[in-house]
């Protein structure tokens, strides 16, 4: 059904690479939203206030806040599918984020709400409502609806790759748990006798509810909006895709700059033999990018760097202290690796160190370690360091 929809809606839905395609299945999300919050809300107050019921209520304003969620992430998708300009040189895709976190501190603030209202319920010790019908009846219906929305959603993120559409469909998921909660409060209330008022208790359970799915949202969009880790698959296909061309010895320093889905931008260091040829090395270059680009939609910048090859005493160097290093923490990696003896003396061993983004140590301190493990493999070897960061993840 969810795929009817979209084929229905979506013009050229199966070209989900295409920003007008995003913007359009991101539009009907919110559209479908906002017409099956509003639905839900209207029969769920309506039946909390006939029932005095505060979890039906609160579950009914959680809807009401699911509705401005849904506004906000259709206006998301439009605002970040604004072109490029002299401002905002690399779109204005990060919106999608930005609507994504507002979704959650909208969850957050109804979950709030709910939660001050039903311990107030508690400590005035308050009636346990009577379920009518209707009440009984509203519930099943936001269920099936809820249940509808979920896999919609959840269908429309994986289509497009939407972290607010993800958020949307959790945050729907999360309303199924809770309206299931409140009505199996009310079957136990109607068939037993209960001298407690169940129906407070079960909306303080679906406050901190709602409130974790809030703050577990929250999180999520504020990593993306600082800057997280690109996907390993994405990690996995740039690298597999370089490393493809046989004239490519080896890689290193990937980073990857998201500004929003479709809009990434990523860089990373090539070694070749220093005896390569320079113009057909570039042709080659240019190649990558572009094969890059087809697979992952990356536009990625390649900096070609010449090593020696064929010197022995250098590869036997550079194997002795990727050891040392490794005997460090396995974790560490070098590249760029040059050897500049002087008259015998003294042996410059150039190179760059990779440190994991966790690494909080002394970069001195390892400096000084390593410096002295090449000393003693060899007197006269004296290490120049430069410490790189992975911002892989």
């Amino acid at each position: 059904m969810t795929e009817f929809i979209i084929k229905a809606f979506v013009k050229n839905s199966e070209n989900t690479k295409d920003s007008a395609v995003r913007r359009s299945v991101g539009t009907l999300s919110g559209v479908i939203g906002i017409v099956c919050n509003l639905l839900l809300c209207g029969i769920k107050i309506t039946a909390g206030v006939l029932a005095k019921s505060m979890s039906i209520i609160g579950d009914g304003l959680n809807n009401l806040s699911d509705m401005g969620s849904s506004l906000i992430t259709m206006l998301g998708f439009k605002l970040s599918g604004k072109p490029a300009d002299k401002d905002h040189p690399f779109g204005h895709g990060r919106l999608e984020y930005m609507s994504a976190f507002i979704v959650s501190v909208l969850i957050l603030i109804v979950g709030f709400e709910l939660l001050i209202n039903s311990v107030k319920s508690l400590v005035s010790g308050e009636k346990q409502p009577f379920y009518g019908t209707y009440a009984i009846v509203s519930l099943v219906i936001s269920l099936a609806i809820k249940f509808f929305l979920f896999f919609f959603n959840r269908k429309c993120g994986k289509l497009i790759s939407s972290d607010a559409l993800r958020a949307t469909a959790q945050d729907s998921i999360n309303d199924c748990f809770t309206t299931l909660a409140i009505l199996v409060s009310v079957v136990i209330t109607r068939v037993f006798s209960v001298s407690f008022n169940l129906d407070a208790i079960m909306a303080t359970a679906v406050a901190f509810y709602i409130l974790w799915a809030g703050f577990s949202s929250a999180k999520d969009t504020v990593s993306n909006l600082l800057g997280k880790p690109p996907e390993k698959e994405l990690i996995k296909e740039i690298e597999s895709t370089v490393m493809s061309f046989s004239e490519f010895l080896g890689i290193h320093d990937l980073i990857v700059h998201d500004y929003g889905p479709g809009r990434v931008f990523a860089s990373i260091h090539v070694e070749v033999p220093q005896n390569v040829d320079i113009v057909e090395c570039h042709e080659k270059i240019d190649l990558c990018e572009k094969v890059v680009f087809e697979k992952t939609g990356v536009q990625l910048v390649i900096h070609m760097d010449p090593i020696d090859t064929d010197n022995e005493q250098v590869n036997k160097a550079k194997e002795q202290m990727l050891k040392i290093i490794k005997s460090i923490d396995p974790r560490f990696t070098l590249h760029d690796f040059r050897m500049t003896p002087k008259s015998g003396e003294r042996t410059n061993l150039i190179f760059d160190v990779v440190l994991p983004a966790d690494f909080t140590g002394s970069t001195t301190a390892l400096h000084e370690a390593i410096n002295k493990k090449a000393k003693e493999t060899d007197e006269t070897f004296s290490t120049v360091i430069t410490f790189d960061r992975d911002y892989t993840g």
